[in-house]
């Protein structure tokens, strides 16, 4: 089984995020989620995005960073929209990484290194006309990124919803999720 250290987005640890983390585990995957956001949870994406500005962005990176010093070198690194962030950086830089699982979100590559390590294998998650996704070049990032490396792979999804996979939001799509969770479970199943 993986052992996984999963991000959660702007809007925080909702229940739909606790959700998903739990999915995992049931299969007997350890998941480790770090709140970078000390409790507190937001009504929408744009009040998240305040109290990430108030926090100070590299604060809530720097977050990420260290939710993972006490932890074993051999993870998979995940993150939703936000968590994104943390989790890539993590994955290119912190050696030992077993994958990386970018959900609505990708960063380009280059952000963090020259190139995107090789033997760690990644999916990109998002849906096709996800503003957010589409519009912000997260796409384009995970265009690069599956160009650049043999081991990675771009899912997109019918829908405009950010947030598709959290069962507790109002931007939930049962369809696109549950294809997006059996493809977390069998990229886990492989590591």
């Amino acid at each position: 089984m993986a052992e996984v250290l999963l991000f959660h987005h702007a809007q925080g640890q909702t229940p739909g995020f606790h959700a998903f983390a739990d999915d995992l585990r049931t299969v007997g995957h350890t998941v480790h989620t770090p709140d970078l956001f000390a409790g507190r949870t937001f009504d929408s994406i744009p009040d998240g995005m305040a109290h990430v500005r108030e926090l100070g962005f590299e604060e809530v990176l720097a977050r990420g960073v260290k939710a993972a010093e006490d932890l074993p070198a051999e993870l998979v690194y995940a993150g939703f929209s936000l968590g994104v962030v943390p989790a890539q950086q993590l994955a290119q830089t912190r050696p030992g990484a077993r994958g990386a699982l970018l959900m609505y979100s990708c960063v380009p590559y280059t952000e963090f290194g020259q190139a995107w390590p090789v033997g760690v294998p990644v999916q990109i998650h998002g849906a096709q006309e996800d503003p957010y996704f589409m519009d912000e070049g997260d796409v384009d990032a995970a265009r690069e990124l599956v160009a650049a490396t043999d081991d990675a792979e771009l899912f997109l999804y019918p829908g405009d919803q950010h947030y598709f996979a959290d069962s507790s939001l109002p931007s939930y799509r049962p369809e696109p999720a549950a294809l997006l969770t059996e493809r977390v479970h069998a990229f886990l199943a492989d590591r």
